[in-house]
């Protein structure tokens, strides 16, 4: 079982670089619309909630080197606003509330879902779009309905959910090495 898992993370890493020029994209475009004033918002339902929260943390945190903190909002964070949203309005609706809430026309809303069919996820998508914000999706296998609904994905081609959860891990860190050479002033060696 060990050794299975290993090689389906060994043959999944090595299709995940062909997103690298995906990845490269969204980190322009997160470093013009970041640094003018935007903000990030993420999305996920359990691990894929924890990743969306390492997303958002190395923004407002730093990643490789200091620099100032950009606006990244891990939609589920805030416990106390997810909770009521959740008891008053109902699972579906706890992200798209959220969006709507915190998003404006020029943001990014980054969305993972290892299935790509989780519904709340998807609301927020949807929700998203419709207010001019640009939808990015982080899932499993496509197709699937949520790389379907946002204006670009990175899915990740392998059954099991863990190696999806783990490929999602190092295409943040990526993205977000990307993004901080970007902001330093230093080109990529790969474009």
């Amino acid at each position: 079982m060990i050794e299975e898992h290993f090689r389906d993370l060994g043959t999944a890493a090595r299709h995940a670089g062909a997103a690298a020029p995906t990845l490269r994209a969204w980190a322009t475009v997160l470093a013009e619309r970041l640094g003018a004033g935007a903000r990030l918002l993420t999305c996920g339902n359990g691990g894929s909630a924890a990743e969306a929260q390492h997303l958002s943390g190395e923004l407002t945190g730093r990643f490789l080197r200091d620099r100032k903190p950009y606006s990244a909002i891990a939609l589920h964070a805030d416990t106390s606003a997810f909770t009521a949203t959740l008891n008053d309005y109902g699972e579906q609706e706890v992200f798209a509330r959220a969006v709507r809430a915190h998003g404006r026309p020029g943001d990014v809303l980054v969305a993972l879902s290892t299935s790509g069919r989780s519904q709340n996820v998807l609301a927020a998508a949807k929700t998203a779009r419709e207010m001019g914000v640009l939808t990015w999706a982080m899932t499993g296998p496509t197709p699937n309905d949520l790389a379907a609904v946002c204006d670009d994905a990175v899915a990740v081609q392998a059954a099991g959910v863990a190696t999806v959860q783990e490929i999602h891990l190092a295409l943040i860190h990526a993205l977000c090495g990307e993004f901080d050479a970007l902001i330093a002033g230093e080109v990529s060696e790969h474009q």
